[in-house]
């Protein structure tokens, strides 16, 4: 075996010195090519890898018309010269186009390069950047472009998960964890992949929540003047291997994904209380990563952490495709989990992550919990059941569309309450203030401060919690607390929101646009008290939000019709998408009377669901006559 090493070691070394480097420690064996991954990958090797620049003049990059801007770094840095490119205008949560957008001459290398222009030089230069992403289609190509364009921009150090997966909560945690100055996230979260479909990129600050809207519109700004690109001229960096690799003063770091987030997760909640749920006998547990970035973090969290059967995990390995499927844990695209928690012999708990780890979907044997109630019910819970909020929870916050099924809670518990637009961005503020502790989206995104973005993996962990804490002290025979007593339980206490959402995917945008102005108008001249069929108007408007801690404000973030009973209609156009218009229809109804809350969701609201429909006239203008999806 040692003499298998040292002839590995020593192929590594041979091939790295024609490269102009010399590696050190590594335990990689040299692949068949030295173009993007010279090395196969060795899953545990005894020493980081180090690897210094020691020629980069034997590397180029080509580049019509560029020209050299200072080589003090230790390495070459070129000036490329580039054109503004139309629609890089970032939605609720970065830059989401076809992967053929993305692929087209400089369009990744002018966004990125217009996010450098758009920060001042204290929050890069010789800093620290977090890379990672979902592993999707074109994230191995676009991870050195970003490499080296930072490398142009002067930043210190990249942070990259190997093989260039990290997911979204993961980013967040690194980048509080390890103070960097911020990150790259590389994802078009619950979009599908391959050549075909979606890729996405955005930036997070330091404090590991997405980037502002001041600075978006920055980097929008930025990108419709742009006229070159910082490139620093370096090779490829083998992102298989775990190690180090320098650039003079420059340097890459490829580190496991998963290390920081799980002793995270090991800190917020009780690992030893859910061990004990998932080793019982009378409970069964499925866990679907739907072939995407939570497929990586499965198995060491749920398996080998907890002590989860091998076959409690369904889809765990991450493709670029996503396995030709569509990562949103819903309903609908998480079917394969659906069937089996509505079949026969169902596991006790069922839950779905998506593409890059933020969203999730929880269910119970025949029973689905809605993101709406997930967050209430999570909240109601969370002093008792999981250790990090044991001293106390500081706040409640949801999106706009979500349902008042938290606003009950923080009012029950007398804890502060918070209506934001929807975007996960604007839970920041609250956090960094010390204001919010958990909140959510009914997009299935749930979360708290622990990090700065919505994180699919801790709100299973946190539903496990719950669950194991209610049945701590039930012996074996005994009949478990399932995941609908919590919910039917909650019901009784605080009342049931129905709530549902009807999506329409990839509409025609000038079709969509037109609808929203025709509701803006409509909004402009209501009057409380006009009747909407059964219901009387309370307020009609165009929800706009600003902001308590720093005062900025946003507008236009989605009509609202809000009437005497509590009930509410709400029409948004979803930033999220790379194609087109998504429309999406929020339809909410309280309801206190017990005897009435187990009624099917879709009877319950379908006197609202019509009035949407008419009030909209969503069929003339989109020519749209069913949803794509229904929540």
């Amino acid at each position: 075996m040692a003499s298998s090493l040292r002839a590995e070691s020593a192929f590594s070394l041979y091939h790295s010195q024609r490269a102009g480097r010399t590696a050190v420690n590594t335990l990689c064996p040299p692949s068949r090519s030295l173009s993007l991954l010279p090395f196969l990958n060795v899953h545990s090797p005894i020493n980081p890898l180090i690897v210094t620049a020691t020629s980069p003049s034997l590397f180029t990059i080509k580049a019509s018309s560029s020209s050299i801007i200072t080589d003090s770094q230790g390495f070459t840095i070129k000036s490329v010269p580039t054109e503004p490119i139309d629609g890089q205008k970032t939605g609720t949560s970065g830059l989401r186009k076809k992967v053929k957008v993305f692929m087209q001459d400089n369009y990744l290398a002018n966004w990125i390069q217009a996010l450098f222009n758009s920060l001042l030089p204290e929050d890069y230069k010789s800093g620290l950047l977090v890379l990672g992403g979902d592993g999707r289609y074109f994230n191995r190509e676009a991870a050195q472009i970003i490499i080296k364009i930072a490398a142009g921009n002067g930043v210190g150090k990249i942070f990259v998960g190997k093989d260039g997966i990290m997911s979204t909560p993961a980013v967040s945690a690194v980048i509080r964890k390890r103070k960097a100055n911020g990150g790259f996230i590389m994802s078009a979260s619950h979009n599908p992949g391959g050549p075909e479909y979606d890729w996405g990129i955005k930036f997070n600050y330091s404090s590991g929540q997405p980037a502002p809207e001041s600075i978006t519109d920055k980097i929008y700004g930025n990108t419709q003047s742009i006229s070159e690109i910082k490139m620093a001229e370096i090779p490829d960096v083998d992102l298989s291997c775990i190690g180090v690799t320098k650039f003079g003063n420059f340097s890459v770091e490829v580190v496991d994904p998963v290390g920081d987030y799980m002793g995270l997760m090991e800190r917020v909640f009780d690992f030893q209380l859910i061990r004990d749920l998932l080793s019982r006998s009378d409970f069964r547990f499925i866990f679907d990563a739907m072939h995407a970035v939570t497929g990586a973090y499965a198995k060491p969290i749920f398996l080998e952490m907890l002590g989860a059967s091998p076959d409690s995990i369904s889809n765990g390995i991450p493709l670029e495709d996503f396995g030709h499927g569509h990562p949103d844990p819903n309903l609908t695209y998480a079917k394969d989990l659906v069937d089996i928690m509505y079949g026969e012999k169902a596991p006790d708990f069922g839950a779905a992550s998506d593409g890059d780890g933020d969203r999730n979907m929880i269910l119970g044997k025949s029973f689905f919990v809605t993101p709406s109630d997930s967050v209430a019910i999570i909240a109601a819970n969370a002093q008792a059941a999981i250790p990090y909020f044991r001293t106390g929870i500081k706040g409640l916050a949801r999106s706009m569309p979500t349902s008042g099924a938290l606003d009950r809670v923080a009012e029950k518990l007398n804890l502060p309450f918070f209506e934001v637009p929807t975007g996960w961005k604007f839970f920041g503020n609250l956090m960094d203030s010390g204001k919010l502790s958990i909140c959510g989206e009914e997009s299935f995104g749930t979360g708290s401060d622990h990090i700065r973005e919505k994180d699919g993996i801790w709100a299973v962990l946190a539903w496990l919690s719950i669950i194991a804490y209610k049945n701590k002290d039930r012996k074996p025979g005994e009949k478990l607390i399932s995941v609908s007593d919590v919910v039917k339980e909650h019901w009784a206490t605080y009342g049931r929101n129905f709530f549902s959402r009807y999506d329409y995917e990839e509409c025609e945008s000038e079709g969509a646009n037109r609808m929203m102005e025709y509701l803006r108008d409509m909004v402009s001249k209501s009057k409380a008290g006009e009747i909407y069929g059964a219901y009387a108007l309370r307020f009609a408007d165009d929800f706009a939000y600003k902001d308590p801690v720093d005062g900025s404000v946003a507008l236009k973030q989605g009509v609202r019709f809000v009437f005497t009973d509590g009930s509410r209609v709400i029409f948004r156009l979803s930033g999220t998408g790379s194609a087109g218009a998504t429309i999406r229809i929020y339809i909410e109804q309280f309801e206190p009377d017990i005897s009435k809350h187990e009624m099917d969701a879709q009877a319950a609201l379908k006197p609202l669901i019509d009035l949407a429909l008419s009030i909209s006239k969503l069929k003339d203008f989109t020519g749209r006559e069913k949803p794509t999806v229904i929540t």
